[in-house]
């Protein structure tokens, strides 16, 4: 047996098997099943039954996959969790297959130099939590392909090598996994070097991106998002990605493929991080860009008008709202990708700060677009038309979290001209009254909301 393999068997066979023999003449009550090696893990999950917790004891875990073959009930899951916070490891060819499985708990274990961990199309309402993922060898640390999917509270760290932390696919080729919720999760220090193919979360493929997902992805923490040029990349439809942090990242919040998304409330802070979409009737609302270094808001050109192959060519941004952010950068502001066959068509810009810093402010241009509301302060109006904006000092200041927010003099109070029903909240979720702010921020004097940090995100945040 290798050294690998002597972990401490935390309850003896005996009782293991005086527990199955409960469990078998017919006991009802959930109960706490214990293993600590392989072998004994396998033994204790063809057991389990809904509302039991097998708890797994310290040691390395490298044994092939161990089949769970067991499913709790929505009521009461079957939970398969570490004994202590990151004592037990999946290693080399080891891990856990949920085929099969649903509403099954995977909590706290670490997930390093191995395959990572698949949630199979067949295993539907399951949950990945409080789990460390150790940049593994092969394509993702975590797959998802069923639907009703939770992953929170999970660490993915120190990635070189190419491959994405979480990837969210589907069944076939090119249907999505449906309502996946991913929230606190801290993405870390993704150092792929490559040209492409090191996205912290990638939300499809390209093949899928005619999909309806409907997932949600919030309340993420993206630090040193570097694998790619994209941290979150979008590449299906019908999602909402809202309160994330992305900090000190090369990789950008990009809805790649895909229509009718949700963009709300993200702060991007530093690094060349900012926003990019292409594809139709995108929603882009209340978001804080703040110091990047590359464009704060990409509006997508495409060879394409409308994809109708499900192919790799990028589509044109067309009928897509940008509203209410409050955006500021060292480069362009604005971006309208204009060099492609097909530029930007029928999109809004509206309502939103623009804090330049001497680079002008807008470059290219699009057809049909349309502007109102919006307050440009520090840099000339570049490809902006007349009457796009006003210009003038929107008296922004540093709050305690060094995030910019309007003073109580600022210009942008009660000052916007458009009503979009589409923005009921401000990025702190404060209720926006009828007479709006431009920017994220409706001014108030309560505690504002602030960046997420590593002690809101990953396994021991509330």
């Amino acid at each position: 047996m290798s050294h690998a393999r002597k972990v401490v068997i935390a309850a003896g066979v005996a009782g293991l098997l005086a527990v199955g023999g409960a469990r078998l003449a017919g006991a009802a009550t959930p109960h706490t099943l214990v293993a600590s090696s392989p072998s004994q893990l396998s033994v204790t999950l063809a057991q389990a039954r809904p509302g039991d917790r097998v708890v797994v004891g310290a040691g390395d875990y490298d044994a092939g996959l161990i089949k769970v073959g067991r499913s709790g009930t929505a009521q009461a899951p079957i939970t398969i969790a570490a004994a202590s916070l990151d004592q037990a490891r999946f290693t080399g060819s080891g891990g856990l297959d949920l085929t099969g499985a649903s509403h099954v708990v995977v909590q706290g274990f670490v997930f390093a130099d191995g395959g990572g961990l698949t949630v199979p199309g067949d295993a539907k309402a399951n949950r990945v939590t409080r789990n460390t993922f150790e940049g593994n060898i092969g394509g993702a640390d975590l797959t998802v392909k069923a639907d009703d999917t939770e992953v929170d509270h999970n660490t993915f760290e120190n990635r070189t090598a190419a491959g994405v932390y979480l990837q969210v696919v589907g069944p076939g080729a090119h249907d999505m996994a449906q309502r996946v919720h991913v929230h606190h999760n801290y993405f870390y220090n993704h150092q792929f070097k490559g040209a492409n193919g090191g996205e912290s979360i990638r939300f499809g493929l390209s093949g899928r991106q005619h999909a309806d997902a409907k997932g949600l992805i919030e309340y993420n923490l993206l630090d040193k998002a570097d694998g790619d040029s994209e941290a979150i990349s979008i590449k299906s439809a019908d999602n909402v990605v809202r309160y994330n942090t992305i900090t000190n990242s090369k990789g950008t919040l990009s809805l790649r493929h895909g229509w009718n998304t949700r963009v709300e409330g993200n702060i991007l802070i530093g690094g060349s991080t900012g926003i990019r979409f292409f594809g139709n009737n995108h929603v882009v609302v209340n978001n804080i860009v703040e110091d990047t270094s590359g464009p704060a808001m990409e509006f997508g050109g495409g060879e394409v008008r409308d994809d109708t192959t499900n192919g790799t060519d990028h589509e044109s941004s067309d009928h897509c709202v940008v509203a209410f952010n409050t955006l500021s950068s060292t480069d362009s502001l604005i971006w309208y990708e204009s060099s492609k066959k097909y530029p930007p068509l029928d999109d809004t810009l509206a309502d939103n700060i623009l804090l330049g810093h001497g680079q002008a402010a807008a470059k290219g241009t699009g057809a049909s677009l349309h502007f109102t509301g919006n307050i440009l302060s520090g840099s000339s109006a570049g490809s902006l038309p007349s009457g796009a904006y006003r210009t003038v000092d929107p008296k922004l200041v540093r709050d305690a979290h060094k995030l910019l927010r309007p003073s109580a003099g600022s210009p942008a109070i009660g000052a916007a001209t458009g009503s979009y029903p589409q923005v009921t909240l401000d990025i702190d979720q404060q209720t926006r009254p009828s007479a709006k702010d431009v920017g994220a921020d409706q001014y108030s004097t309560s505690a504002p909301g602030r960046p997420l940090t590593t002690a809101d995100v990953g396994p021991k945040a509330p």
